[in-house]
């Protein structure tokens, strides 16, 4: 892995080595480090924090037992919520928190790698906001049982409503009982509607 890439705002190269030796291991199929960022302490500190920024999460890596063990925070980006830093004196802090209000952060990073690691997430979330739209409607029409499977849900043709009135004055009345126990029987009224009519028609005899 070309090391000099993760160097260019004067990241602790010995710190960047270590990092990259361990977490290739963790990188998934077609996964690859984005940016790494490492703190810097006022104080000596030999085995710096870093974050590591891949095209599939963040992780967060700090050192234990004077750097020889290392442990590892990852988010996936589909689960965060949004990124911010804050700029001190000394350094900025990167403040990370997810869908689920987890939050996670780290101080003491040089300003101009808390930058990049701002610019680079703000434009991972926009992607990933537009991912859990997609998501989220999908899921909203499967509740609605607006999904419509291989294209194969059977289309029910609604009745047509007669366009001339079901009911003439002058008609003969059995013949419109006749003509309305066809339309309950076709389905374009209901029972309901056909003993409505057929009182109404019968009172008038």
């Amino acid at each position: 892995m070309n090391l000099k890439k993760f160097l260019n705002e004067e990241q602790d190269p010995k710190a960047v080595e270590k990092l990259l030796g361990r977490i290739n291991s963790l990188l998934t199929s077609q996964e690859f480090v984005e940016y790494i960022a490492v703190q810097k302490k006022p104080v000596l500190n030999l085995s710096p924090d870093c974050i590591a920024l891949t095209n599939r999460r963040i992780i967060f890596c700090r050192p234990k037992n004077f750097g020889l063990s290392m442990d590892f925070q990852d988010y996936s980006w589909i689960d965060v919520a949004d990124c911010h830093i804050k700029e001190g004196i000394i350094g900025s802090t990167f403040m990370m928190r997810t869908v689920r209000n987890f939050t996670n952060m780290m101080d003491y990073l040089p300003k101009a790698q808390a930058r990049k690691l701002y610019q680079y997430a703000q434009e991972i979330e926009e992607q990933m906001r537009g991912v859990r739209r997609e998501k989220d409607l999908e899921s909203r029409k499967a509740s609605a049982g607006g999904v419509t499977v291989n294209n194969t849900t059977p289309i029910i043709a609604q009745p047509q409503l007669p366009s001339q009135p079901l009911l003439i004055e002058n008609e003969d009345p059995f013949a419109l009982l006749q003509k309305l126990k066809g339309f309950t029987e076709n389905g374009i009224i209901s029972p309901e509607e056909f003993e409505e009519k057929k009182n109404e028609i019968l009172s008038r005899v």
